[in-house]
């Protein structure tokens, strides 16, 4: 009854409720923009592109933009977008680029913000940064509103175009033979991760964006079979996980980011035992 009684005293504050909103917005379009990258092979793109926000992330800082939203964007889209398109190269590989790009992405930002010395206290805001701290509680209504229409037009979209992404996700090949501009729909998947990793750093950090991607679809996949049912349990898990991580790290003050992806974890391998038993029983 105390926890509870102290979790309602902390909603009383907008900060909270801004968080577990944004929370809540950022789970549902990670679960199902993560379903189509795992089916995709294309897990490693959320982590090379969180990078990638990160070395924008610097770029802001350095130049001294307020809102920094308006920068990292469009970096983080034309780099997702340029590593789709490598995925088939011939000459640079889909993850070779990934590697590359975000071992420099990091290497530039932390060595320009050293150089041009644009904090009292650098050491903590990277690591504030790269792994989320208390950002999330420190939301405005822009950055809320932000993040819930950025959210709410990607689960538009998908919904939307559902069959075709679902064509092009299991057989790219035939879905290029029956007419569909694959193209379109890789610009669409670079946008919903670039907006993503964007919303989602004030969250869990640049490092761990990769989590709310990956660890949803991953779990959902040991427990359901089918396309459908594994994008919904996805958004049901992610949900569950990213909203008493936040909580749990209101309420005993631990970092939000390693706080919300340890219940990722916890929740996949409880997933990943049941998946087990399913098999042996079958």
């Amino acid at each position: 009854m105390e926890i509870f009684e102290k979790l309602a005293s902390y909603f009383e504050f907008p900060f909270v409720r801004y968080a577990l909103i944004v929370t809540v917005a950022i789970s549902i379009c990670a679960a199902m923009v993560g379903v189509t990258i795992v089916l995709r092979r294309l897990s490693n793109i959320g982590d090379g592109l969180s990078h990638v926000a990160f070395g924008a992330l610097a770029i802001g800082i350095i130049i001294n933009i307020t809102d920094k939203f308006y920068i990292v964007l469009p970096i983080t889209f034309l780099a997702a977008f340029l590593l789709l398109k490598t995925k088939n190269s011939k000459k640079l590989k889909g993850d070779s680029a990934i590697a590359m790009i975000s071992v420099s992405a990091l290497a530039l930002a932390y060595f320009f913000l050293n150089v041009f010395d644009t904090s009292s206290n650098l050491a903590g805001d990277v690591c504030s940064t790269l792994f989320g701290s208390t950002a999330i509680l420190t939301l405005s209504k822009t950055d809320v509103l932000i993040s819930v229409i950025l959210s709410l037009v990607t689960v538009a979209l998908y919904t939307i175009f559902y069959n075709k992404l679902f064509v092009t996700t299991f057989d790219e090949n035939f879905a290029r033979a029956i007419g569909t501009k694959v193209w379109l729909y890789d610009i669409f998947i670079a946008l919903s991760i670039a907006s993503i990793i964007v919303i989602s750093i004030n969250l869990v950090g640049s490092l761990l964006v990769t989590a709310l991607l990956i660890f949803p679809a991953l779990s959902a996949m040991r427990l359901v079979k089918s396309y459908k049912m594994t994008i919904i349990v996805s958004i049901i898990l992610s949900i569950v996980c990213s909203v008493i991580g936040l909580l749990v790290s209101i309420l005993a003050s631990t970092p939000t980011g390693p706080t919300i992806v340890i219940f990722y974890l916890g929740v996949f391998l409880v997933c990943f035992a049941i998946g087990k038993i399913k098999e042996r029983m079958a």
